[in-house]
Formats: structure tokens, C-alpha cells, sequence
């Protein structure tokens, strides 16, 4: 009788269990690279975050700190024994509330017409054709390539034959055409994503066009009104150069101008005074900031890629 050849175990799927094992290890090799790369990259976020907050830090350190220790060869990277002096005399100044009051009259007056203006102009090249409609879109694309400062002359003798000079009108007009080019291509975007087969089916079950406009539309394009209104604020609430053209009157300054007429050229600055002033007008905005960061990127992000 004879006896059946035997195939030696170890040669059985020896291909399969080398070709497996090879993808086992690549699997691995790559998730290793993977969790190293991540925490390469999780290391330079943080080096980038860090960098970017300490200026805000050294600030907010630098008006709790006393003058004596300002101008000391170390530097305090911790207010330990600081003070709110600085604050105080910022707080004591009237002109501080004077620049607050015409900043914020300023701001409210540019938030609205900027909001106005940028959204019919939106609405009028997003949703009817008209003639010259291209070229006005062309438009608001150089204009946005112009520098300000090629502006400033003749902007100052517009307004100065307005009698709008020294006035937070005249500044309030010519922040309003700085910011109208971007808010105007921003909520452009937001317009026509938005189908107009929506408010043709509302009107389809009864409603007007300006009642499907403002039931079905306006909605949507609330966090396109956000974003622009975010911007709109940051510009003219920090704008400096502008302002120091046309409003030369001291009793007329805006905040950043007030905080600049804190560093002294004859004599030696406070510069505990300066970093509490520099504070009081940052950290508002910044919480406001925080509190509509999420919308202003997400609106920011969809008028770009929409339309």
C-alpha cells in the first residue's frame, strides 16, 4: 500500500502569508508616519498659536505693570505686584471718551450704509441682467486693487469742499467706499447661491415677490449679512491712516488716533498708559470677535467659492 506524498507544512501559503505580511507592516509603517506627522504639525499649530497671542499678552501684561519695571533691563513676563494705575488714568482722560463716542458713531454709521448699499448692489448683479452689469463687476474689482493712499488727496478735497472735514460723516463716506468693493463681492456670492426657484415656488402659493424676498431669501443670507457687518466693524473701528488725513482736528481724533497722541515726542512716554489704552480698545473687539468668529469664517469661506 502506498502512502500519499506529504507536502511540508511550512511551504503551504507561503506567498499569501509573505504578501500579508508585508501589507500588515506597511499598514503600520504608515500609521506610525501618520501619528508622527500629526505630531509634528500639532507641535508647529501651537508654536503658531503662541507666537500669535503673546503680542496680545505682552500687552495686557505691560498695562498692569508699573513704569519702574516697563523701563528695568528684564523684562516681567508676569504682572506679579502690578496695578491697575494705568488703567485708572486712561479711564480719567476725557479725551479717551471723546475718541470713544465719535469711533462709535463712526462705526454705526458705516455698519449701516456699507450693509445697505453692498447688499442691494449684491442683489441687483446676482439676480437681474442689466446693461453694463459686467462692467460694473469689473469695476469692483479694480477698485479693490487701488491703494488707499493713491486716494487720500482727493478724497481730502471732496470732503473739504463738502465742509465734511473734521467731521465723523465725512470720515464715516469715505471708510463706507473703502469697504463697499469686498462687501459687495462677499455678498454677491451668498445672493446667488441662494436659488431664485425659491421664492418662484412661495409666489407660486401666494406670496408677493417682496414678500417671498423677504420670508424665503432674506433668511438665508443672514450669515452673509453677518460676515460683511464683522468686517465692516473691524475696518473702521481700527483704521488709522484714513483718519489721520481727514480728521486733523485734536477734539475730532477716533481711538486709534487718540492712542497715538499718547506717545510723547519731547519727552518720555508712559508706556503703562499707552498698553492699557492699547487694551481698552483691543479687547472689546476681540470678544466681540470670539462671540462671531465661527459665522464670519463661515460666511467669509461660502462667499468666496459661491456664485
Amino acid at each position: 500500500m502506498s502512502t500519499p506524498l506529504a507536502i511540508p507544512s511550512a511551504t503551504v501559503g507561503t506567498p499569501d502569508a509573505t504578501v500579508a505580511t508585508r501589507k500588515v507592516r506597511s499598514t503600520e509603517s504608515g500609521r506610525t508616519q501618520g501619528r508622527r506627522s500629526r505630531r509634528v504639525w500639532s507641535v508647529v499649530a501651537v508654536l503658531v498659536a503662541i507666537a500669535w497671542v503673546f503680542p496680545i499678552y505682552w500687552m495686557i501684561n505691560s498695562a498692569l505693570l508699573p513704569l519702574n519695571k516697563l523701563q528695568g533691563t528684564r523684562p516681567t513676563f508676569l504682572p506679579l505686584g502690578g496695578t491697575l494705575a494705568n488703567v485708572r488714568e486712561v479711564l480719567k482722560d476725557p479725551t479717551f471718551w471723546d475718541a470713544t463716542k465719535i469711533s462709535l458713531v463712526v462705526v454705526v454709521i458705516v455698519l449701516v450704509a456699507a450693509l445697505i448699499f453692498a447688499f442691494l448692489a449684491a442683489l441687483a448683479v446676482s439676480r437681474f441682467r442689466f446693461r453694463g452689469r459686467k462692467s460694473f463687476i469689473l469695476t469692483i474689482l479694480v477698485v479693490q486693487m487701488i491703494p488707499a493712499e493713491g486716494l487720500f488727496i482727493s478724497q481730502y478735497r471732496m470732503l473739504d469742499s463738502w465742509n465734511l472735514v473734521n467731521t465723523a460723516i465725512g470720515l464715516s463716506i469715505v471708510y463706507t467706499a473703502a469697504i463697499l468693493p469686498f462687501t459687495i463681492w462677499m455678498l454677491r456670492g451668498f445672493v446667488a447661491g441662494v436659488p431664485i426657484e425659491l421664492e418662484e415656488a412661495a409666489m407660486v402659493d401666494g406670496l408677493s415677490r417682496t414678500a417671498a424676498f423677504f420670508r424665503i431669501t432674506f433668511p438665508l443670507l443672514a450669515p452673509g449679512l453677518v460676515a460683511a457687518g464683522v468686517y465692516a466693524f473691524l475696518q473702521a473701528w481700527n483704521e488709522y491712516t484714513l483718519a489721520l488725513v481727514v480728521m486733523t482736528d485734536p477734539k475730532q481724533h477716533t481711538l486709534p488716533l487718540w492712542l497715538q497722541g499718547l506717545v510723547q515726542t519731547n519727552r518720555a512716554t508712559d508706556w503703562g498708559v499707552v498698553m492699557a489704552g492699547s487694551a481698552l480698545i483691543a479687547v472689546p473687539v476681540i470678544i466681540f470677535f470670539l462671540f462671531v468668529q465661527n459665522k464670519m469664517t463661515s460666511g467669509l469661506v461660502a462667499g468666496a467659492v459661491k456664485g
